[in-house]
Order: structure tokens, then C-alpha cells, then sequence
């Protein structure tokens, strides 16, 4: 029985590869058969002979000339060797130990060398730094009497996760009973958990807290606040203004003055839980509050309510669009500022702008004839005129394109400068102001403070419209003149007639007397600058005027005042119609400025009334306001009635002087 042949596949690769099953591989590299000498073939084993075969070297032998080609050599296949497993395990192992050194590094650093930083900073990530509520500086009176205060109150929160279920139903109750709650409302609040900070109420008085706190239930805390509040009718809620929800100062004062009542919030920190929440117990005082500083104006309580119940009065009783009134010591020092329509600070939702705004300062009118008392002063001033000079006054008079005319038709006058100013005559003003001319006129009535800033900086304050005269044209001098084509505000009024009643000097008006720490030091507010306008003498001059203007003959009887000399200059303005841009329809602005006692004054009182219906002439309009405010002001400040009759004037060519 033969031996099976090896059927496995030949690698060529494989030592033997061409061998039988068995035979051994040579040792040594095969070589190729040496090319034969010329002449004879080499042969093996050293035989020779016509039958001997060729052998190559391994004992193959050559194929005969009749056989079929060796078959050829399979493709070689590129040799991989598989790498040393071990060697990739220790580089693998090197890199993990790398790592986690890396990481031990970092977390000994974390826990270890800087663990109390980031233990800080851990817990800063919950904490925050909320403002603490300062007592917000008063609004006083000269006198000390508040027209704006801070009062300390509470808000009353409850922690729902101490609140004890046993105490639960208790705490609902007596927080909707003592708060005028919503039941529903303070439930949801109380049940509110994980949150740790529900507010229940707030502006709670510190006695009604305290009750509830003595009931030791479980739960519920409180924190100080404040409430701004502004006693009832002081009249002075225009001027004084309000603040907004967070404490601010909106309007009036309150805005103004924001920075110097507002004093510096503390500073706490607080935990926000998980809900966002502030938990007000895990926090720490970072800075104590600092209280603001009371600010003390020159006003008189008394005297602004009483004045704004008197312009009230009025102006409802003559259906007017609005009114103002200003009253002042001869120095500038505002007593009163009172205006109407108004509003209630305590119901701010129930206002508007219209009614917050300060009209003694923001509305502007032509002054009309209480103007005139600088066209006076610019002529007497300037040796233009004395006060027994004569004038031709007639009834109207053309100028240019215009003809101007008096309130009254009393024919062709011969008029003293006296006797112009007691009748207010429209045509002996205009006679005057061309013998000043423009560019003086224009002089004299800035310094008087028309068309300039009057100093108080008060919020919404206009200066109202003087024009250069350079741009005056054709009858703007004669309109000037008699108070038409230009524009001012209250409190510049009432400044022209305090420099005539303090002999000429000009105090630029004042309001605050100074402000107040909380240790109770005054510090008085800067002196406001003087400057003298006109001489002495023709303030003198002006205030006989002036009185003559209150006598029978005047236009303004009825601004006299039993037991004083009063001086004072009506005023009568056509109103501009804002929807047309014209005189038409616009109405009037009835005013009426004075100051008494007329031989040594002591107080002044502008009032006006803006667009009075049927009754607007300003002696009859303004005037018993005037008489009413002013008597009121004479006894708050116990100035003493006039010992001396008035001296008498002459005021027309053909009479004697009269008183």
C-alpha cells in the first residue's frame, strides 16, 4: 500500500516548498546552473556519455524537450509581523498613570491646599448682597414742620419650611385677620415650600408686628422698611413732588433732591435657595445704612395751605384753565408756591403730568401790564422821564401797521409818568419805551431776570421767551413794552417786584434754607447773589407808583388792605390758542403783583389766573386774591400794620397832587 501524497497547498514561501512529504530542505541557498564551457556540457557525478542527463545542483533534473512547462511561481504576499504585545501594555499603562496623577494633583489642590477658597467660593455661588431700606431724609418748613417724611414700618414674610403643621392653620388665620388678607392668597404663601421667602405684607406698622410676633408662631419674620408719607393738605404737592415704588424721588423735590434725602442703602448678604429665593436669616451685614439728610425750605406750612385754598377757591369760582400764585420776603426767599389744578401724593394712580407739574415755574404767559413797571424803571433809570414828566396820552395811538389803544376810551389825556402807571395806560407806556428804545429796554429787562433761569432749578422750570433785540421789528418795542411778545414764568414775575420793594437790589430767589444731618447739624444752603438793578431812589420812586395803582384812581382798588400801604400792577394778557397759534380765541391771563407795606415792604404776593371766564381783567380777576393771600401772610408773620398815610401824587396836568 502506497503512502497517501500531501495534498496541503504549497507555500513557496515555506522551506521545502517544492520537495515531497518528508524530503529535507537543503541548507543552503539554491544557485543557478553555471553557463556551459564552449565545446561541452558539465555533468554530473563525473560520468560521460551520449544517455547522460543534465542535473542541476539538489538532484532535479531539467524537463525533457517534450515535457510540459514548469507551472509559474505563485504571488508573494507582503509579510506582517505581529508586535510585541507587552511593549503597548506598558506604554498604555504609563499614559493612565499620567492621568490619574493628573487628577490626584488636582483634587489635592481642590480639597487639600486650596480647599478653603473654593469652599468660599462654593458658598458665594448661593449667596448675593441686597440693598437694607435707609430712612429717606424729611421735607421740612422753615419751622421744621415735615411736608415729606419716612416713617419706620415692616414687611411681614413667612418661611414655609418652619412653619409647623400643627401651627399652620392658626398662622393663615391671624395673618388674613390682622392684614385684611386673602385667605387663598396666604395659603398658597404659607404652603409654598422648598421656597424659603414669601412676603405676606408689607407697610405694616411696628406695633402691629409686634402683636403678631408675640404670638411666637412658627414661621413668619419681618424686616424693616420705610413708607414715604406726605400730610394731608399741606398744599404743596406740586412743588414737593413724590417718589416711586422703590424709594426714588419722581417729581417735584422729591427728584430734585434726590441725592441729599436718599442717604447710602446697607448692603446684607443673602442665601438664594434653590428656587431663587433670598433667605434673609442666612445672610450677614455687610455695611450699616446711612440715613439721608432732612432738607428745610424757606416755605411756611401755614402760609402754603392758605394760599392754596385761596387760588383754589378762585379759580374753580372763575371756571379758570389754571393758576399759580408765589408769595416772597423783598429778598427773594419763596414763603409759598401753590398751584392749581393739583393732585393727592397719597393717590399718585388718580394724576398725570398735567396735574404734577409746578406751574409757578413751568407755565409760562405774557405778563401784560405788570411789565410795564420796567419800561418804567428803564426811563427813570436812564434820565429819560421823572415821575411828574407829562404826556399827551390819547386814546389810541398808530404804530407802523398797529394801532394800540387803552383798556379804557377816556379820550385824549395829558398824564404824568404817576398817572400812566395808576391807570395803566397802554399809549403813555409806548410814549415812554421810544424814548428808551429797544436795546436798553431789552438791558433793563434781563437783569430784571426775565428770560433767565430764576436759580431754583426747579424740575420742569421755563425760562419763557425774551428776544434779542436785534430781531425786534416794526411794533415789537411798543408790544414789548406793555408786556405782549414775550413770555415768563411766575416766580421771574414776583422777582421784578421783590428788587423794587428791596430798594433795587435783585436776590435771586431761594427756596432751601439748608439741610439737616442726622445728628441734627445745619448746614445752611449757599448765599444766592445779589446785584443791584436800578438806584434806590427810583425804587422809591416806582413803589408810589405803584401804590397809586391800589387808590380809587388806580385799576386795582381792591387789592387794598385795611391798616397797610399796599403797592402793586394789574395785568391783562390775551392768551395764544394752541390749536390756531393765535390771539383768537385763546382768552386771557388776568395777573396781579404787589408787595406791603408799600413803605417798607416786607412781603410780595404774584398771583395769576390763567384763562378766567366772564371776570378777567387782572384788578378784578386776581386782585381779591391777592388781598386774601396777603392779608393772611401780613398776620403770620406779625408785621405791623402802617403808621403813615401814603404822599400824594400828582397824576394828571391839570389836577393837584392826590393821595
Amino acid at each position: 500500500m502506497s503512502t497517501p501524497r500531501d495534498r496541503r497547498p504549497r507555500d513557496p514561501r515555506r522551506p521545502g516548498a517544492t520537495s515531497r512529504s518528508g524530503s529535507r530542505p537543503g541548507k543552503g541557498p539554491q544557485r543557478r546552473p553555471r553557463r556551459p564551457a564552449p565545446g561541452g556540457r558539465t555533468r554530473v557525478g563525473g560520468g560521460s556519455g551520449s544517455n547522460a542527463r543534465p542535473v542541476r545542483r539538489g538532484g532535479r533534473r531539467p524537463p525533457g524537450r517534450g515535457s510540459a512547462p514548469p507551472p509559474p511561481p505563485p504571488l508573494l504576499r507582503r509579510t506582517f509581523r505581529a508586535g510585541d504585545p507587552r511593549k503597548r501594555i506598558k506604554i498604555g499603562g504609563a499614559i493612565i498613570v499620567v492621568i490619574l496623577l493628573l487628577f490626584a494633583g488636582r483634587l489635592t489642590q481642590i480639597q487639600g491646599i486650596d480647599a478653603d477658597t473654593y469652599a468660599e467660593a462654593a458658598a458665594n455661588l448661593r449667596m448675593q448682597t441686597i440693598d437694607i431700606p435707609t430712612l429717606r431724609g424729611q421735607i421740612t418748613d422753615a419751622n421744621g414742620h415735615p411736608f415729606a417724611l419716612s416713617v419706620e414700618t415692616r414687611k411681614v414674610f413667612v418661611d414655609p419650611e418652619e412653619v409647623e403643621d400643627a401651627e399652620r392653620d392658626r398662622l393663615i388665620d391671624e395673618l388674613v385677620t390682622r392684614f385684611d388678607l386673602e385667605e387663598e392668597e396666604v395659603a398658597g404663601k404659607v404652603d409654598a415650600a422648598p421656597s424659603r421667602y414669601q412676603v405676606v405684607a408689607t407697610k405694616v406698622t411696628p406695633e402691629e408686628w409686634r402683636e403678631v410676633r408675640d404670638l411666637g408662631l412658627s414661621g413668619v419674620g419681618a424686616e424693616v422698611d420705610y413708607e414715604r408719607v406726605y400730610p394731608e393738605e399741606t398744599g404743596a404737592a406740586d412743588l414737593i413732588g413724590f417718589v416711586g415704588a422703590e424709594g426714588h424721588g419722581l417729581e417735584g423735590l422729591e427728584g430734585y433732591l434726590d441725592e441729599t434725602l436718599a442717604g447710602e442703602a446697607g448692603k446684607r448678604q443673602v442665601e438664594v435657595g434653590q428656587d431663587g429665593t433670598q433667605i434673609p436669616m442666612a445672610g450677614g451685614l455687610v455695611r450699616e445704612p446711612e440715613a439721608g439728610r432732612d432738607v428745610r425750605l424757606t416755605l411756611d406750612r401755614d402760609l402754603q395751605w392758605y394760599a392754596q385754598q385761596a387760588l383754589a377757591d378762585r379759580v374753580e369760582e372763575l371756571e379758570a384753565q389754571a393758576g399759580s400764585v408765589v408769595v416772597s420776603d423783598k429778598e427773594g426767599r419763596i414763603l409759598a408756591m401753590a398751584d392749581y389744578p393739583t393732585y393727592s401724593q397719597s393717590d399718585i394712580s388718580g394724576s398725570g403730568p398735567k396735574e404734577w407739574s409746578n406751574g409757578a415755574v413751568a407755565s409760562t404767559f405774557e405778563p401784560g401790564s405788570t411789565n410795564k413797571v420796567i419800561t418804567v424803571a428803564a426811563a427813570l433809570e436812564e434820565g429819560k422821564t421823572t415821575p411828574e414828566t407829562v404826556y399827551t396820552v390819547p386814546y389810541a395811538l398808530q404804530y407802523y401797521d398797529q394801532t394800540f389803544r387803552n383798556s379804557t376810551n377816556n379820550g385824549t389825556q395829558r398824564l404824568t409818568v404817576n398817572g400812566i402807571m395808576a391807570e395803566s395806560s397802554n399809549v403813555g407806556t409806548i410814549k415812554i419805551a421810544d424814548e428808551v428804545g429797544g436795546g436798553v429796554l431789552h438791558r433793563y429787562m434781563t437783569d430784571f431776570g426775565l428770560g433767565q433761569p430764576t436759580g431754583l432749578a426747579l424740575p420742569g422750570e421755563e425760562t419763557g421767551v425774551l428776544t434779542d433785540p436785534d430781531d425786534w421789528w416794526g411794533t415789537q418795542l411798543p408790544s414789548v413794552s406793555i408786556g405782549h411778545g414775550l413770555s415768563v414764568n411766575a416766580v421771574q414775575m414776583a422777582s421784578v417786584y421783590s428788587t423794587i420793594a428791596n430798594g433795587g437790589v435783585r436776590v435771586e430767589p431761594s427756596l432751601i434754607a439748608g439741610t439737616v444731618d442726622p445728628e441734627g447739624e445745619f448746614t445752611p444752603a449757599e448765599e444766592p447773589t445779589r446785584e443791584r438793578i436800578i438806584s434806590e431812589e427810583t425804587a422809591d420812586q416806582l413803589r408810589l407808583m405803584l401804590e397809586a395803582v391800589t387808590s380809587d384812581a388806580g385799576t386795582a382798588p381792591q387789592a387794598r388792605i385795611d391798616g397797610y400801604r399796599v403797592a402793586g400792577k394789574t395785568g391783562t394778557a390775551n392768551r395764544i390758542d394752541p390749536e390756531t397759534g393765535s390771539y383768537d380765541d385763546g382768552g386771557y391771563t388776568a395777573t396781579f403783583a404787589g408787595f406791603a407795606p408799600a413803605d417798607d415792604p416786607e412781603l410780595v404776593v404774584q398771583v395769576v389766573l390763567h384763562n378766567p371766564q366772564d371776570t378777567y381783567y387782572g384788578g378784578e380777576a386776581a386782585g381779591p386774591v391777592f388781598n386774601d393771600i396777603m392779608s393772611f401772610a401780613l398776620k403770620t408773620f406779625k408785621v405791623p400794620p402802617t403808621d403813615e398815610e401814603a404822599p400824594a401824587i400828582r397824576l394828571t396836568e391839570d389836577e393837584g397832587a392826590r393821595s
